[in-house]
């Protein structure tokens, strides 16, 4: 009698981990059965007539992304915990380091695009490589005024990556005229997608395999800076130069304004940004609870296997990937119903979420959230590079992202120390909504 708890406990914590790793196991399966049915450039070529050639045209932005995205990838989980639990600052601190990075991304946004545009994206990406090398190597630095200039050059860093590098692939698409040697620009996105998600998976192992080595949270930072430095030099190396059509355009800074501000009030362009700031705004406050939310339903006397779930996360987002490239390829849906269908189900899931009783019905939930999350990413990123023009591609992309940073710090400020997850996950619900009607209401009167 005295063993039979501990027995009970054990075969529960069992039952718990096997169910998770099951899971796990699944979605890897179906993810192989996606990769293989996947359309090809190589039966497109053989389709069209075309001879193969020795390397993908398109290879050497798939090397540098990933190199890019590695090193945020890389460091990114360890940021807050490295500040409070090995430099031992208060939370008040750390809070303020947080949104130091948020708002420096914020103003930076604009500027970056402006000024990528004007002196070459591709010089700015890897200003972006020397920028996030010094905020990492400032980062592991305990000296609180070095840590605030790291989130400085971290924030700008991000303002880069997440605009300039998509400006740069998709006016290199054109420029080198891809699509006549048999590549698709949504095929690109949906490949880029699914490197993000896997470059995540494997920098998550290595990143927990290095804190466990070295035994400091150091160590992911400084194999950060590694990555940003082979990121440089295939930058330099194999990317040629692109610019917006202001930094050869004779027009006056007034015209060249007034053009750019006729594009963002594109109804077309509006609606993307709209749907945009909510659904990243929605998913960066999922990303913030979706591990309180699942540790306040585990019932078990264990350790919630976060790992292994947050795994499972970034399966799903990269079977969605795939699964994009499988539904534009055999043209089941159009990229607006992709649009619409990603941000009704998504709505549907943080409905659901806001109300959920069981860990395995939040599990499935947030599984579908991240399928949703593999969808939207190509889907909009592809209309986008469709909508708007070459020459002013990286500022249009950075104003579009403006009102996301601004959204994440007053998230950030309203729901600091808020424990309440059904509320926010209704909030986030009811914002989906009003972004599902825009995009629809937009779909129906084909500007999308």
């Amino acid at each position: 009698m005295d063993t039979e708890p501990f027995h009970t406990t054990s075969s529960f914590f069992v039952m718990d981990s096997y169910y998770y790793q099951t899971c796990f196991g699944g979605l890897v399966v179906l993810c192989f059965g996606l990769l293989f049915s996947q359309p090809t450039r190589r039966q497109q070529l053989e389709q069209q007539g075309i001879a193969d050639e020795d390397e993908h045209p398109e290879a050497w932005w798939y090397k540098a992304y990933a190199l890019a995205v590695a090193a945020d990838w890389m460091q990114g989980p360890y940021v807050v915990s490295l500040y409070r639990d090995e430099h031992g600052l208060q939370p008040g601190v750390v809070m303020s380091l947080y949104l130091t990075d948020l708002i420096t991304t914020t103003i930076s946004t604009y500027f970056v695009g402006a000024l990528s545009d004007k002196h070459g994206r591709k010089l700015y990406c890897m200003v972006y490589c020397v920028l996030y090398a010094l905020s990492c190597f400032l980062t592991v630095v305990p000296v609180t005024p070095l840590l605030f200039l790291g989130r400085i050059f971290g924030g700008i860093s991000s303002s880069i990556l997440f605009s300039v590098f998509d400006s740069w692939m998709v006016t290199n698409f054109h420029k080198m005229d891809l699509a006549d040697k048999a590549c698709r620009l949504s095929r690109t996105y949906a490949t880029t997608a699914i490197i993000n998600s896997l470059v995540a998976i494997l920098t998550g192992v290595l990143g927990e395999s290095l804190v466990w080595v070295t035994g400091t949270k150091k160590s992911p930072f400084l194999v950060s800076v590694a990555l940003l430095w082979f990121c440089f030099q295939t930058i330099w190396s194999h990317w040629g130069e692109n610019f917006g059509g202001s930094s050869s355009s004779e027009s006056t800074p007034a015209a060249t304004r007034r053009s750019l501000w006729s594009i963002i009030r594109t109804p077309s362009i509006l609606a993307l940004a709209f749907a945009s700031t909510v659904f990243d705004g929605s998913i960066n406050l999922f990303v913030l609870y979706w591990g309180l939310a699942i540790s306040s339903l585990h019932t078990l006397a264990t350790e919630v296997p976060y790992s292994i779930i947050y795994s499972s996360f970034m399966v799903v987002s990269l079977g969605a990937a795939l699964a994009f490239n499988i539904l534009i390829n055999k043209r089941i849906m159009t990229y607006a119903q992709v649009l619409v269908a990603a941000l009704s189900v998504a709505s549907l899931c943080f409905l659901k979420l806001s109300s959920v009783k069981t860990e395995t019905g939040a599990f499935w939930l947030f599984c579908l959230l991240e399928g949703c999350i593999g969808l939207f990413v190509p889907c909009i990123g592809y209309l986008k590079a469709t909508l708007i023009d070459d020459d002013v591609r990286a500022t249009v992309y950075s104003i579009m992202r403006m009102p996301f940073n601004i959204l994440a710090i007053v998230s950030l400020v309203t729901v600091k120390d808020n424990n309440n997850v059904g509320g926010v996950f209704a909030t986030c619900s009811l914002m989906l909504i009003a972004s599902c009607t825009t995009t629809l209401a937009a779909t129906l009167r084909k500007i999308l």
